[in-house]
């Protein structure tokens, strides 16, 4: 994050005493990135974050791999999909790489463990549902459209209001989500021109430190490996901390768009940035203003980059026979673009009313066989008859 955050009690200075009512120390804990070169947090903790009763390992996930996947764009509908289960459960895995995976969940019930992701970074979109991130850093209310950025190593869970139409998809990542630097000046505040500011990002609220002993279940993830951990404590033990990292959300309909004379390609709608793909924000915006203007994009081959677009909500103009959690992977190393007549019908329209979520990787990007049960086996062929 580019700001600084505090909740609770702290010492006035790091690293020095600071007790508790019973004549004990806190436990401090620094949470840092890249070493110690990177953006960091202090933690105040009411029991030691490392004691931990047993450790076992929970069997590895059958490989999904569609190994003989054919190279060619892509649609399929993850709401045709569901598997019943909590917040991570639930997660169907759509499209990976080695550095990337791709889920939508429907979540059907709360979790009564806690979680971590200890190599992966992860973005949660919530499509539908409401509720609250319940985390060591506090809690962080949700509900439709609100993007959730929670960095690796964040112990948490995500408690539903109730299960009617929940929807969601994870974006997992082993590298961190970041703004755009050409967004921010030199001491990390967003410019004018950034299609967000400080006021749009929702952050962790103040939730009083749980002091609990006993046997309470903790899941780490570690790349395609489940580790189930039996702690000594409530995790959620935290009297205090400040820092710049912690989970925090962006609710796409608070993302401001840009409009030019002439089209205008993906990087203006920019949200995320990570050293493995992008995540762009599709929102209702003004159209072309040139007299001669095509509004509908140009055909494309972008030879680096894997584009996927999740569809939320409204019409989408450069596209036919997608709705609301349709997926289109369109790989690097062929074309793709407007299906016949929808350049033709984008002229002269004044406004687009869409929303969606891009992702684009910088390298190829793998379906799995879960693709193969909600798949369009014809959309390759909606480009005929132009």
């Amino acid at each position: 994050m580019p700001f600084y955050h505090r909740l609770g009690e702290m010492p006035r200075k790091k690293h020095t005493t600071f007790y508790k009512s019973d004549g004990k120390l806190h436990k401090e804990e620094l949470i840092s990135t890249k070493g110690f070169a990177d953006i960091y947090t202090n933690m105040y903790h009411l029991h030691s974050p490392v004691e931990t009763l047993a450790i076992k390992e929970l069997a590895v996930a059958p490989d999904l791999l569609w190994a003989d996947a054919p190279l060619m764009n892509t649609h399929f509908n993850t709401d045709k999909l569901s598997r019943d289960g909590d917040f991570l459960s639930s997660r169907i895995c759509y499209l990976h790489n080695n550095n990337t995976k791709f889920y939508a969940a429907k979540p059907t019930e709360n979790a009564n463990y806690f979680y971590k992701n200890a190599y992966g970074h992860e973005y949660i979109f919530i499509h539908h549902g409401t509720g609250v991130l319940k985390s060591q850093y506090g809690n962080l209310p949700f509900s439709d459209g609100d993007q959730l950025i929670i960095p690796h190593g964040t112990i948490y869970q995500l408690d539903f209001d109730s299960f009617e139409n929940v929807k969601m998809i994870v974006i997992e990542s082993s590298t961190p989500f970041e703004f755009p630097k050409h967004y921010r000046n030199e001491v990390g505040q967003f410019e004018e021109h950034a299609p967000y500011e400080e006021r749009d990002f929702n952050l962790p609220e103040y939730a009083k430190a749980t002091n609990e002993k006993g046997e309470f279940r903790l899941l780490i993830k570690a790349n395609n490996r489940t580790f189930d951990y039996t702690l000594t404590h409530h995790p959620f033990d935290v009297v205090g901390w400040d820092g710049y990292l912690y989970p925090y959300s962006l609710n796409i309909k608070d993302f401001n768009p840009k409009a030019g004379r002439i089209h205008l390609p993906p990087p203006v709608h920019l949200a995320f940035v990570t050293s493995n793909f992008v995540i762009c924000n599709f929102v209702p915006r003004a159209f072309d203003w040139h007299e001669n203007a095509i509004p509908a994009p140009y055909f494309h081959s972008n030879v680096d980059s894997a584009e996927v677009l999740y569809y939320v909500e409204g019409d989408f103009m450069s596209r036919k026979g997608v709705s609301q959690g349709s997926v289109t992977l369109h790989p690097l190393g062929i074309p793709h673009g407007p299906q016949p007549g929808k350049t033709e019908a984008s002229v002269g329209k004044k406004w687009a009313d869409e929303y969606a979520v891009m992702l684009d990787t910088f390298g190829q990007f793998y379906p799995t066989l879960e693709v193969k049960k909600c798949m369009d086996e014809d959309y390759f062929k909606s480009w005929l008859g132009g």
